[in-house]
């Protein structure tokens, strides 16, 4: 790779799960409802689905195998006419924890501070899900997103020997373009980190030194509710960054859940998925964000005195051979 300019290392990142994180319900309850399926069935369904492929010598990735299992709604029916269009209409009815999305919006506010003006800093939200990209981008939390990372369809797959030169037709979803689980979420946590996501010439598997990456991991913090979120919360703590771990407050069994990622050193921290100001999960992701705000300061502070020269002074005693 060649020399690339440092970018200038003022981006705070929240990177946030999505389901039970900033959802009480997994995402596709909209989806199930407007087609009038049953999202119990549908779930059993896909939970008994890798016993059966392995039946047949087919080992099925368990984070993933429901998206082929809503292909199989479509293709039989069940789901008719469903386009990537009409799941980010229904992204649009999905349900969230209160103070979503007013917290996005206050946290992006502290670094508008006039301390922190001469610094240009920001802070961005991104979503790294294994749900549906294109229902995430309908929501409510769309406009206040800088990137999302999740599963998604082609419509209308392209034909052997077909002219690719124009645009792709639609229709009803029929392949899966993209997925995450819950191991390759970590490469999105990646591509953040590198820039990948603003400078295209950038790829995952690049060589960047930990100065010039566009957000360094200690700029991060990783928000999610469970165990399968483990291996993201390992790498963001592991580089420096930080992991809260949420859970919804009408479950003990996801309040004992965090407690366990606490006592496990998975997370720094735990709280109730209440983001409305003044909860404690409010207080401590604004007092960390501007907390981080506050070391880029100093650190930007101790650089610039490092590197500018110091003016030189007369000595208040000559020596007395001076003539």
């Amino acid at each position: 790779m060649g020399e690339r300019s440092f970018f200038p290392q003022n981006v705070i990142a929240l990177i946030w799960d999505f389901d039970h994180t900033l959802s009480p319900h997994f995402m596709q309850q909209p989806l199930f409802a407007a087609y009038g399926i049953d999202e119990r069935l549908f779930w059993e369904e896909v939970n008994a689905l890798p016993e059966y492929y392995r039946r047949a010598g087919i080992h099925l990735q368990r984070d993933t195998c429901y998206l082929g299992h809503l292909l199989s709604y479509v293709r039989h029916g069940r789901m008719p006419n469903l386009t990537n269009a009409r799941l980010r209409e229904l992204g649009a009815q999905i349900r969230f924890f209160p103070g979503v999305p007013d917290i996005f919006r206050r946290i992006k506010a502290i670094v508008a501070k006039p301390v922190f003006e001469p610094l240009e800093l920001r802070v961005e939200h991104y979503v790294v899900s294994t749900g549906l990209a294109e229902m995430i981008r309908g929501s409510a939390i769309a406009p206040f997103l800088d990137g999302v990372w999740a599963s998604e369809f082609i419509e209308q797959a392209a034909r052997p020997g077909e002219d690719l030169s124009g645009t792709p037709p639609s229709g009803p979803i029929s392949q899966i373009a993209s997925f995450l689980d819950n191991t390759t979420k970590t490469r999105a946590l990646f591509e953040i980190n590198k820039g990948v996501n603003v400078e295209p010439s950038i790829t995952v598997n690049d060589m960047i030194p930990e100065q010039q990456r566009r957000v360094p991991f200690q700029n991060m913090i990783y928000i999610a509710d469970g165990p399968s979120d483990i291996p993201s919360f390992s790498v963001v703590r592991k580089h420096g960054g930080l992991a809260y771990a949420v859970y919804n407050p009408e479950s003990e069994a996801h309040f004992a859940q965090a407690v366990s990622l606490l006592e496990n050193g998975r997370v720094d921290a735990f709280g109730p998925a209440d983001f409305r100001e003044g909860s404690q999960t409010d207080k401590w992701l604004c007092f960390q964000v501007n907390r981080i705000a506050e070391r880029i300061a100093e650190e930007r502070k101790a650089s610039l005195l490092r590197n500018v020269g110091k003016e030189p002074s007369f000595l208040s005693n000559p020596p007395n051979n001076q003539s």
